[in-house]
């Protein structure tokens, strides 16, 4: 596909999405509460969700999620139709030395955002992470499988779709893999950075997920709200969310490297495959976390492109 094409294709993504709204009768028009705007999927739902209604984005530090007291002041006061929340603590080797700060976050402002859209009767969608799992299943989870994260980051991101399940408001948690944007520090411009700086790169070849682009996830997420808040209630749960299929992160680098517009300002001239060993980090990682998302694809007629599609897609 020719960089027009892909381009193109982006933007029929995001007309869609203002088409299905415009189609339903109870997708325009509502309030909508969204945290987290400066990272990497918020910044992207800000613009993806405007077709829908009135939307509130907020951030550090207008408001901190770890202070309870202030999240149910905000919820209270904006009266929302639909809370979004794209924030967490990411943070995933600084949260083994801040496991208070990651839990109130993670853990405890999910529930409580629960809460008051049960209150409300608002509709809430929630991100989370491959984390929660340990990796050694051996191939991609499925939702019915046994969360056993291995880190402070995959505990509380657990503990926060518990307390949303504990809650029963209308709620969707999606859980996602590996997420880049091209505009933050994610994995994808380290790689460009590197390649820049270095002839040589190393890459861990042990550890494997499912590369998630934002926009797309922030695409689909609007397609599904778009359709109306009672379809969304009545297909509420707990569902995979990703790029299709999975790889290495040295697979996802050579495909980065081989992708990238630019590479003649590309000075690596190896990229080699490492162990995740030889790069001792305070948190484990999980070494295969990949998600199965067939059953969003059976409720919701809808999927994310394969990662490989995905990246070219960003990288055009």
């Amino acid at each position: 596909m020719s960089r027009a094409g892909r381009l193109g294709l982006i933007r029929r993504l995001a007309e869609r999405v203002s088409q299905v709204a415009r189609s339903s009768q109870n997708a325009t028009g509502r309030r909508i509460l969204l945290l987290g705007k400066t990272g990497q999927v918020g910044w992207e739902l800000e613009r993806t969700l405007a077709p829908l209604g009135e939307v509130l984005a907020l951030d550090l530090p207008e408001i901190d999620l770890a202070d309870a007291d202030g999240v149910r002041r905000l919820v209270r006061d904006t009266r929302p139709e639909i809370i979004v929340n794209a924030a967490a603590y990411t943070a995933v080797d600084r949260a083994e030395t801040e496991p208070g700060l990651a839990m109130a976050v993670n853990g405890i402002a999910p529930g409580i955002l629960a809460e008051e859209a049960k209150a409300l009767r608002a509709c809430l969608i929630h991100y989370s992470t491959d984390y929660v799992f340990d990796g050694e299943k051996g191939q991609p989870y499925i939702e019915t499988d046994e969360p056993n994260p291995i880190n402070v980051y995959g505990k509380t991101k657990l503990a926060g779709e518990q307390a949303i399940q504990a809650v029963g408001a209308p709620y969707l948690i999606l859980r996602t893999s590996w997420v880049y944007s091209l505009r933050a520090d994610s994995f994808v411009n380290k790689v460009l950075r590197w390649a820049r700086e270095q002839e040589t790169l190393r890459v861990v070849s042990d550890q494997v997920g499912s590369p998630t682009w934002a926009r797309m996830l922030a695409e689909v997420t609007g397609l599904v709200l778009a359709r109306g808040v009672e379809y969304v209630e009545e297909r509420k749960g707990l569902y995979h969310l990703a790029g299709g299929g999975y790889a290495s992160r040295f697979e996802w680098a050579k495909a980065i490297l081989d992708l990238e517009p630019r590479r003649d300002e590309q000075i690596v001239k190896k990229i080699l495959p490492a162990s995740t060993s030889d790069f001792p980090t305070p948190a484990r990682r999980p070494s295969f976390p990949a998600l199965d998302c067939s059953s969003f694809e059976r409720c919701f007629g809808l999927s994310l492109p394969g990662w490989q599609d995905s990246l070219r897609l960003a990288m055009a």
